[in-house]
């Protein structure tokens, strides 16, 4: 499963704006919507995405 698929779940499941995601997990307001436009993230970084999603997941909209 790719890294966009897997945020665009927890952006519905929490209700969560992709700007305000991209600022939390990584620090880049405009991760998702770069994401969405075809960025491919380095090893890193998808790492860094999954950690946030694993960490925050299941604590609802914040």
């Amino acid at each position: 499963m790719s890294v966009l698929v897997k945020i665009n779940r927890y952006l519905r499941q929490t209700d969560m704006g992709a700007a305000t995601f991209g600022r939390r997990a990584v620090n880049d307001s405009r991760l998702v919507a770069d994401l969405r436009r075809g960025r491919q993230p380095r090893a890193g970084l998808v790492a860094r995405i999954e950690a946030f999603i694993a960490n925050t997941s299941g604590r609802g909209r914040s």
